[in-house]
């Protein structure tokens, strides 16, 4: 009625208007047609007068009534092409029953270039507006794109809570090298304003629960607070209506099945506050009668009920029972739907009916289509263009001929994602085809390739001197295609193997390492093979004048191989793994407090045996859910078990000894003494050490998540005559890069304190650690992955359970960022504050900056 009414009213303007005569003409006659003698276009526009007239449909020769049905239909088509700002006929001439008709037409303004202004409206809100309304070059201006452009920017942000915010759109010429006006700029200044803030939350109703109670079930809609400052109180529309559904969940989660909101109302106390008042119908508690299972075949009763986990009296719960039906916030929930698809059922098809409704109790029939078995008819993979098909179907857990099974795809998810191969928020499973007649299921997995070579270049203070490292990773290699030429695009990849290679260097110290692992040994069975070798140079460094002594060496050589294997008890997702692992150290006139004996060397041959279980979520660089333990125990023979040596003797000998003072003249045949006893000690490194790292993901809110971590050490002896050797100790601290040495050391990251600074100089053989991170991710895309996190933690390192407390720690908390780029791995930077004093001091240590490059806590 309304469109009727305005399209009216533009006709009538125009015929009363646009049709008069200049002082020299007659009267027309409107009852009389008129001939058309010429038409003449006007006004300011760009077109071609021709293809104006010839858009109109007028042409010279036609009889038409002036006013009449004619001109007023060719009025609203030049209207309806929205190119015009006015239009107009006019009579120009009149001879006898001939005409000259003068249409006189204004254009509309074409956009030339679009500025937004405002607090807070970044680059990427300013694209956002201006493609959603189409504020492109070349756009003609109408009144109708203002205001629109203006309601959709007030609109937007009253969304976000700023409801006053105010749009002031203003347009300026833009000229040609002439200074003819050819085009028009448009200005868009926003004045937000303060965000609307919740100042009370009111309840009417409400008997069974306190207005308290209620509040905290509003998870988006919270009362101004002092006290709160974790959450904003700011108020928005779409947020409150989600509490609005979450407000009636509590109350049918806990038997008010019939609970309903009769009004909620609004009200501005004043521009930046307002008040909510929210009427509630609660209506009577309800329970559980009869739960019958109606149409079941494949499964009994009791299987179906030990799921539901619902009985005859309890509460009515009806959102417990629509999850244990079928939750659709977890792919892998254990409920009936999953029950079924997860056993070939995919068409199965469960609904929960209330059949009587008597007194305060509801009797359920949970009514079962269990339809036919599906099978896996075709599973293919699309977009790798680089891994090899080889390496992506052996992970597939979706075979042709097998039974469906919803696990099974989730889990194949989850696998491709680990591999590091592919970009994991964009894995996605297809089903191309689902054929209810035959029962089969064509299944396309999509994958993105991602990089998955990177470049480690680390560097940093640790032990006196600059550290710098030079790593290269190719962790899709192909060690099959090493001799084929053609395939170096830089280099042979995509078989899943890995390759690394890593120097590292100061001014007194150079590693060089070499690793392959290959995780599908034979290409059968997920049996991984990890070779690895490395060779370093460290000379003596003098703290005092702070350079090198060349002629005092310690090298170490050294090498490893492994075995690991998936196995399928207590479930698929343990790995058990072996190593064994020789590194010879050679020293040449290195003297240290570490080592006793400056001229002589160390074998070391350990073997290590591990159990792990790994089932985080799907991205491995931001997990959010599931868990990742290890346990691993590293030993040596017991030489000291078949040897003749008395180490008792050598004890005592080696004590006596070290009561000799220096000013006595057998002082140097005592520590001549002292280096030989050490050195048929340590000739053959005799250990144990066992280690436990565990870490959890626990998924806080949205994207949030919360990791736990802790971990534990301890290095043995079997002989405690012979004591625990030099090597292998662990080191506390810092960020981890002041690993300058390859004695077998295990540095352990702690935040906020210098490197290895929470250690004695030579180790400790005890350790624990444990830390609490809050994770955000800014961005997950494919380029790079982006989050913030929050941490405290706290650890400590001892020699012996003697000095063992768990509850005395090393305490820091802080804040930091990682930036995971597939070319350059982990970049980050942490704040970290330590709460207490290192070793030798008396202070809290206080901020501590961290750069982490190419490693993760």
């Amino acid at each position: 009625m309304h469109t009727y009414r305005k399209s009216y009213c533009i006709f009538l303007i125009t015929i009363l208007s646009v049709f008069t005569l200049h002082a020299q003409q007659k009267e027309l006659d409107s009852g009389r047609k008129y001939t058309i003698n010429q038409i003449t276009v006007t006004g300011a526009q760009s077109f071609n007068e021709q293809t104006v007239v010839a858009f109109t449909g007028l042409k010279k020769g036609d009889r038409i009534y002036i006013p009449g049905e004619k001109l007023s239909q060719v009025t609203k088509k030049l209207w309806e092409q929205n190119l015009f700002s006015d239009i107009a006929f006019y009579v120009t001439n009149i001879e006898g029953d001939d005409v000259d008709l003068e249409l006189y037409i204004v254009e509309l303004p074409k956009l030339h270039e679009v500025t937004i202004e405002g607090d807070g409206i970044r680059k990427a809100k300013q694209k956002e507006i201006i493609k959603d309304n189409d504020l492109n070059p070349g756009t003609k201006i109408t009144k109708n794109l203002l205001t629109t452009t203006k309601n959709y920017i007030t609109n937007k942000y009253k969304k976000d809570g700023y409801f006053n915010t105010d749009v002031t759109i203003s347009m300026t010429p833009h000229t040609d090298s002439t200074g003819a006006e050819i085009s028009k700029n448009m200005k868009i200044s926003v004045d937000r304003g303060k965000r609307v803030k919740v100042k009370s939350i009111d309840f009417e109703g409400n008997n069974q629960f306190t207005k308290g109670k209620l509040r905290r079930s509003l998870k988006n809609t919270k009362r101004k607070n002092f006290f709160r400052f974790w959450k904003r109180s700011k108020y928005t529309e779409e947020g409150f209506e989600e509490d609005k559904e979450s407000l009636l969940k509590k109350y049918k989660s806990n038997g008010y099945r019939d609970a309903r909101i009769t009004s909620d109302t609004i009200s501005m106390l004043n521009t930046n506050s307002v008040a909510l008042d929210v009427k509630l119908e609660e209506g009577d508690k309800y329970y559980f009668g009869d739960i019958k299972f109606i149409g079941n075949s494949v499964f009994t009763d009791g299987q179906l009920r030990q799921i539901l986990g619902l009985k005859k009296g309890d509460v009515y719960n009806g959102i417990l029972l629509q999850e244990r039906i079928q939750d659709d916030s977890d792919p892998e929930a254990n409920d009936i739907t999953n029950l079924y698809q997860n056993n070939g059922y995919l068409a199965a098809r469960i609904n929960p009916v209330e059949v009587a409704v008597r007194n305060d109790t509801i009797d359920f029939e949970i009514r079962i289509m269990e339809r036919s078995l599906f099978y896996f008819d075709h599973v293919t993979v699309v977009g790798n263009d680089r891994t090899n098909d080889h390496v992506i179907y052996r992970e597939l857990r979706t075979r042709p001929g097998q039974k469906y099974s919803k696990r099974n795809v989730v889990r194949t998810i989850r696998e491709l994602g680990q591999l590091g191969f592919f970009d994991p928020e964009q894995l996605s499973p297809n089903f191309k085809k689902v054929d209810e007649n035959n029962g089969l299921v064509d299944l396309e997995y999509s994958v993105v390739e991602k990089g998955s070579s990177q470049i480690e270049l680390q560097g940093g203070y640790g032990g006196g001197g600059f550290v710098g490292t030079l790593g290269l990773s190719f962790n899709n290699f192909s060690l099959r295609n090493i001799f084929n030429l053609d395939s170096y695009k830089p280099l042979p990849m995509g078989d899943g193997q890995k390759l690394s290679l890593r120097a590292q260097a100061s001014g007194y110290y150079q590693t060089y390492s070499l690793s392959l692992t290959e995780p599908w040994l034979g290409g059968k069975k997920p049996v991984q093979l990890s070779t690895s070798f490395s060779h370093t140079i460290q000379n003596f460094y003098d703290y005092n004048n702070r350079q090198a002594d060349k002629s005092r060496s310690f090298t170490i050589t050294g090498g490893s191989v492994g075995l690991a294997k998936k196995v399928k008890w207590p479930d698929d997702y343990f790995v058990w793994s072996n190593a064994l692992s020789f590194q010879h150290y050679n020293l040449n006139n290195y003297n240290t407090g570490l080592f006793t004996f400056g001229d002589g060397y160390s074998n070391n041959l350990a073997y290590t045996i591990g159990i792990s279980r790994n089932n985080t979520a799907t991205n491995p660089i931001y997990p959010t859910s599931g868990s990742d333990f290890s346990i691993t125990a590293k030993m040596t023979l017991p030489y000291s078990s078949f040897s003749d040596t008395d180490y008792k003797s050598l004890k005592d000998e080696r004590a006596s000894l070290l009561l000799v003072p220096e000013d006595a003249s057998n002082y140097i045949d005592a520590n001549q003494r002292i280096s030989e006893i050490d050195q048929e000690r340590f000739k053959w490194l005799e250990y144990y050490k066992v280690k436990f790292k565990g870490t959890w993901y626990t998924r806080m809110a949205g994207k949030l998540v919360l990791r736990t971590n802790t971990e534990f050490g301890f290095l043995g002896a079997y002989n405690q005559d012979r004591g625990v050797p030099p090597f292998e100790r662990f080191f506390l601290g810092g960020d981890g890069l002041g690993a300058y040495s390859l004695d077998g050391r295990e540095v352990i990251a702690l935040r906020g304190y210098p490197n290895q600074a929470l250690s004695e100089v030579d180790g400790n053989t005890i350790y624990n650690k444990f830390s609490l991170e809050v994770r955000y991710p800014v961005t997950l895309a494919q380029m790079a992955s982006i989050y913030v996190l929050g941490f405290a933690e706290g650890g400590a390192s001892y020699n012996g359970f003697r000095d063992y407390n768990p509850f005395e720690l090393k305490r820091s908390a802080g804040a930091g960022l990682r930036i995971f780029m597939p070319a350059f791995g982990l970049l980050g930077i942490d704040f970290g504050y330590g709460f207490d004093p290192v070793l030798g001091g008396t202070e809290p240590h206080g901020w501590k900056t961290s750069f982490i490059i190419g490693q993760q806590f």
